[in-house]
């Protein structure tokens, strides 16, 4: 577990405050009913940007707090615990990709509206329905217009500003010209969108290795949001068991429960670390900061979708209903298992970078 300092226990305890308070479960249930065409409720996205943490990666003269990556795993994981619908690990994907890149007229002109939550930025980088890493990207510029389709865009339905993988680097295209999106309805409720980029005036913002990098962190930001979901639906499980009698006893005080939850407990406590330790590599600017992201996107999603499955298995009957929120955990595993590639992507990709 991470050593965390003062300032990161106080954002802790803010995001896991707000996220209670502000935006439960049940906010996200109210959200999915009303079909918001955004995706998000625009005054929850408010209140997560007057509290500064849009600006987490963003630097101190750009408006930004500067804390760093692990302490922005620390609000997605208080945000994932109640499944809140926010924008914020696409708007700092898109701010990381501006921070790292060479462009600096973009760092002066987009990160303030960035880190103030004024604009909602999105990561567009796969082109198919299976996420095969940043090589043979279709994508391509030609006198300043991009042009390429890309898919299952996550916040692309509301993003003013994409930055945008074709097949030498990493570019930024702003506004509405050249750009068609088509909404994607997914499992999770969430926004998603196909977008389709006709001409569209860009900026290089670097080459493939800010691209490579840019990813590493979207991952590593999926996999924060993935532990505090995992947390909280083995803390709901766990609870459920305690309170629940069949045959004349709580339901944890049968054995075999007992060992399938502490099964649980032990893959949960590996998540935490290789997450945690994704996060820290990436602050540290270490130079295997794309083994460990991997390594914590592999554990992630193998873990999450074992919680979240027994999630379902444990609460019975009722883990199947519409109104109970398990099945909100389970679709919304699906779709991060499958985002910036899955388990078995993962291991293959970390195997390679060890020379295997």
């Amino acid at each position: 577990m991470a050593v965390l300092n003062d300032e990161q226990v106080m954002l802790r305890d803010m995001a896991r405050e707000w996220a209670d308070n502000e935006s439960p479960v049940t906010a996200f249930r109210k959200l999915r009913t009303a079909q918001r065409p955004e995706g998000f409720d625009p005054e929850a996205w408010r209140a997560v940007a007057e509290m500064g943490w849009a600006g987490v990666v963003v630097p101190e003269e750009h408006g930004g707090s500067a804390f760093g990556y692990l302490s922005l795993g620390l609000v997605l994981e208080q945000l994932g615990r109640n499944l809140a619908a926010s924008p914020l690990a696409s708007v700092t994907a898109a701010a990381t990709a501006i921070v790292l890149g060479a462009d600096e007229g973009a760092k002066t002109a987009w990160l303030p509206r960035l880190a103030s939550g004024e604009l909602v930025a999105t990561l567009a980088v796969d082109e198919g329905p299976v996420h095969r890493g940043i090589n043979g990207l279709a994508t391509t510029v030609t006198d300043g217009k991009l042009t390429g389709t890309k898919m299952f865009v996550a916040e692309g339905d509301s993003a003013t500003l994409f930055v945008v993988a074709g097949t030498d680097g990493l570019y930024l295209v702003s506004g509405e010209e050249g750009v068609t999106r088509t909404h994607r309805h997914m499992a999770d409720e969430r926004s998603h969108a196909d977008v389709r980029f006709e001409a569209a005036p860009a900026i290089r913002l670097g080459g493939p290795e800010l691209t490579a990098a840019v990813v590493d962190r979207a991952t590593a930001a999926v996999c924060a949001e993935m532990l505090g979901m995992a947390e909280q639906a083995f803390a709901i499980t766990n609870d459920y068991l305690k309170t629940r009698v069949q045959f004349g006893a709580p339901l944890s005080t049968f054995q075999a429960l007992q060992h399938r939850m502490a099964r649980m407990f032990t893959e949960l406590e590996l998540m935490r670390s290789a997450v945690e330790g994704a996060l820290e590599a990436i602050d540290a600017r270490r130079s295997d900061t794309d083994q460990a992201v991997s390594l914590a996107k592999a554990i992630s999603s193998d873990t999450l979708k074992l919680v979240s499955r027994e999630m379902i298995q444990l609460h019975g009957g009722i883990g199947m209903t519409d109104e109970y929120d398990a099945g909100f955990y389970l679709k919304r595993s699906a779709v991060l298992e499958a985002t910036w590639g899955n388990a078995a992507w993962h291991r293959e990709r970390f195997a390679r970078l060890n020379g295997y």
